[in-house]
Parts: C-alpha cells; structure tokens; sequence
C-alpha cells in the first residue's frame, strides 16, 4: 500500500501519545487534514481497527500490519500519520518528540495536553 500526504505546518506537529494504543504501538505522528491523504495503491490492504469509544479510526496495511495512519479523537477533521511511513524519515530523526496525555484524555474528563518528552540522543553522534 502506498500513499501520499501533504503535512499540517510539516513536522511542526510532531508528536506521540501515552493512551494505551499508541503507547504499544510506539509510533511518532503528525498531522494532515483528512483531505491531505491519498491512498495511491493497495486500498483495498488498508483495514480499520476501533477501539474503546470508537471514535478514533485507526488504518493499518492487512498486508504487513504496518500502522499507517488514525483519524483522531481529539480532532475528527485530522488524521495522525505515522512518520515511519514517510519516504526518508525515521522516527529516530527528532531529537525530541513531545508525548500527549492521552491516559486523560479531554473527552474522558481529563486535562489532556503535554504529559512528556521522548528523547533520543544517538550515542555515536
């Protein structure tokens, strides 16, 4: 499956969340209008898993079972992509990586916001 999105204020918004999908699936995302995504081949692969409230609809490649991109919670008019499937970026790119605080989640009465940075200092740089 391919595809191709053109980014919210590029890597601008990059981020990961500690809510219990995210924080075992390990992925850094940003994020794109939902008009900013075309699925360019393998549609037909791309399967939707939802959880909890079901609001969040996560798309994973059924061929490999990569994540590729959610339609989030917070913000139904975004979807979150996964930077790894961006051609020439890897996760390990960013020196820091804000975590949001998606165990307390606005829509579930929690303050939400910042809970963290990730960081990753290369040890043979």
């Amino acid at each position: 499956m391919t595809f191709s999105v053109e980014l919210l204020n590029g890597f601008e918004t990059i981020r990961r969340c500690d809510c219990s999908i995210c924080r075992m699936r390990g992925a850094v995302v940003v994020s794109a209008e939902l008009s900013g995504i075309e699925v360019l081949t393998g549609r037909e692969c791309l399967t939707e898993y939802r959880f909890n409230k079901k609001q969040a609809v996560h798309y994973f490649c059924s061929k490999c079972g990569i994540y590729t991109f959610h339609q989030r919670r917070s913000n139904p008019g975004q979807y979150g992509v996964n930077v790894a499937c961006l051609e020439g970026i890897s996760p390990f790119d960013f020196a820091q990586v804000q975590v949001m605080d998606g165990i307390h989640h606005p829509e579930d009465g929690g303050n939400g916001g910042v809970a963290g940075i990730l960081s990753y200092r290369p040890i043979n740089s």
